[in-house]
């Protein structure tokens, strides 16, 4: 038998939803500032390009499945799977039967993610190949210089062990470094693929996030980009850019102290996006039991 909703009156939702929007306004605001003078950010920017969540629906604050909010909710009439009944909001009821197999998949990819140990000693090689043996004009931040130069990149890749799971960092791998990795990650085999110590699969927790919204929390989705934000940085400050000049100091994974500061950090971001992974699941779990 299904719990039956609760409910959350507008002196709890309003404050709530304040909280939230102040919250996502000190990550949404330098971004829409940057856009709007056309500046590039090589950190932030994939946030916003890769995830394609947009400021304003991670801004829009909602309480998640089971929950029926009531007041003044005419606002939620324009959320995004919401039904608004007179003084109640809460997600459309017949939202979880078509987005069935969404609901399915996502779970099944999350809890095949936590089953397996993590892999860990990648460091961050997969951005060293998307740049490997990269000709004029072809990489991916321009704008950036490479830390080592094109010659000192190429090397330390072919001194390397590419081992790369993830299917969307694996994808953008330069032809010359594609068959240099171990494994030959593809979409239809990410459920069998995803391991718990790859940074992309612990940033993915916030791609999750979000297609799981309405079901999820605004404030679970928020989580989910904090953390990401944060993996993002060091998945830059291992890659083979320059960011000095953004104010991002390198970790030289070509190094034995680089290697060792980037294994630290890895499990340490695989232990909190393994929490938040958990919840998402307890999410899939509440909207189809």
């Amino acid at each position: 038998m299904r719990t039956p909703p609760a409910e959350l009156a507008e002196d709890d939702w309003r404050p709530a939803a304040q909280r939230h929007r102040t919250r996502v306004a000190a990550w949404t605001e330098p971004h829409l500032s940057r856009r709007s003078r056309g500046e590039r950010h090589p950190v932030e920017d994939f946030l916003w390009e890769y995830y394609s969540y947009s400021p304003a629906a991670l801004r829009t604050w909602h309480p998640g499945w089971g929950v029926v909010l009531t007041g003044d909710v005419a606002g939620f009439a324009g959320v995004r799977g919401f039904v608004v009944d007179g003084d109640r909001a809460r997600v459309d009821p017949s939202l979880p039967g078509r987005r069935a197999g969404q609901l399915r998949w996502i779970r099944d990819l999350l809890a095949a993610t936590e089953s397996r140990p993590a892999r860990l000693g990648c460091f961050g090689l997969h951005e060293w190949a998307m740049v490997y043996r990269s000709g004029p004009g072809q990489l991916r931040h321009a704008q950036v210089p490479l830390r080592l130069g094109p010659a000192g990149t190429d090397a330390v890749v072919e001194s390397h062990r590419i081992a790369c799971t993830h299917y969307d960092a694996y994808r953008f791998f330069t032809p010359d470094a594609a068959p240099l990795n171990t494994r030959r990650p593809t979409l239809e085999a990410r459920v069998a693929n995803e391991q718990p110590g790859c940074l992309h699969a612990q940033m993915d927790v916030y791609k999750w996030a979000h297609k799981l919204a309405p079901f999820a929390p605004a404030e679970l989705v928020a989580d989910c980009f904090a953390l990401a934000r944060e993996i993002r940085v060091l998945d830059m400050r291992a890659s083979p850019y320059d960011l000095t000049g953004w104010g991002y100091s390198p970790v030289a994974i070509e190094t034995a102290s680089g290697k060792a500061e980037y294994i630290d950090a890895q499990r340490a971001f695989g232990e909190r996006a393994s929490a938040l992974r958990q919840r998402l699941i307890e999410v899939c779990d509440a909207v189809t039991g």
